[in-house]
């Protein structure tokens, strides 16, 4: 694939409910290709099972720090023709090594991540849904957090790593409602990050767009890589709690439009 070597950097407040590393033996994360095929004959289901709303989303190519300690990457996932079975591989930590803990699972199976286990919710294309066993865990990642001013470092943990409503509403306030179009752009064809936000923001975006077209979408949080999504048009990607389609890529821009309310 041939790449134009643009490169549009844009900030977003990307808070996550939702979160990857360059690790895995430095390969990109590649989603199921029978997704993409599926989903253009308008076949596939985007998800496979249901995420409640304490749910906490890993999102695809990104890692979540837990609130029982340590973290999880999504690297990759699979679904059948039809997109009704799903597996996704999480892998330890937030830069994951070969030879840290790897796990292929299903919606309904439990895995254990420094001592405190977790079951998985729900699989996405873009998203994998863990749930907290423990009461505590879960009370821990709607803990209010001291404030919700970001400060760029470890401690927007609360803002980046939360399932509390507010927090997420804060994350999407930048964002257009249901149904609008929002334009990930770089008017100034800079090539480095550019953090926009007067108050240190807490992620930046990076958007490289190929010939086919594809657009690479990276998102930071509190220091964290927590989402890289390689996307053509009509892929479904979630950024602050809040799922978009990528309606379309254009020489300095990708076009998304909001789903979710």
């Amino acid at each position: 694939m041939r790449r134009r070597g643009l490169s549009a950097v844009v900030a977003l407040v990307a808070l996550t409910g939702c979160g990857s590393s360059d690790g895995d033996a430095g390969k990109k994360p590649t989603a199921g290709k029978a997704t993409k095929s599926a989903r253009a004959k308008g076949a596939t289901p985007r998800c496979a099972g249901e995420a409640p709303a304490d749910g906490l989303h890993v999102l695809y190519g990104g890692a979540f720090r837990l609130p029982g300690g340590g973290a999880v990457t999504y690297r990759s996932e699979t679904t059948d023709t039809d997109g009704t079975a799903r597996t996704a591989v999480l892998l330890e930590g937030e830069r994951p090594q070969q030879t840290g803990q790897r796990w292929t699972v299903s919606p309904g199976q439990r895995l254990t991540v420094s001592g405190h286990s977790y079951t998985v919710s729900q699989i996405c294309s873009y998203r994998v849904v863990l749930r907290p066993d423990d009461a505590k865990d879960r009370a821990a990642a709607a803990a209010k957090p001291a404030s919700l001013v970001p400060v760029g470092d470890e401690q927007d943990n609360r803002l980046c790593f939360t399932t509390r409503p507010d927090v997420r509403a804060q994350g999407a306030e930048p964002f257009p409602p249901k149904g609008g179009t929002w334009s990930l752009s770089d008017p100034t064809g800079r090539k480095e990050p550019m953090p926009l936000l007067a108050d240190g923001g807490l992620a930046t975006a990076i958007t490289s767009v190929d010939d086919e077209p594809f657009a690479g979408i990276a998102v930071r949080c509190a220091g964290v890589l927590t989402a890289r999504y390689e996307v053509s048009a009509g892929d479904v990607i979630e950024l602050a709690g809040v799922e978009f389609e990528v309606t379309g890529i254009r020489e300095r821009a990708v076009l998304l439009t909001r789903l979710s309310d």
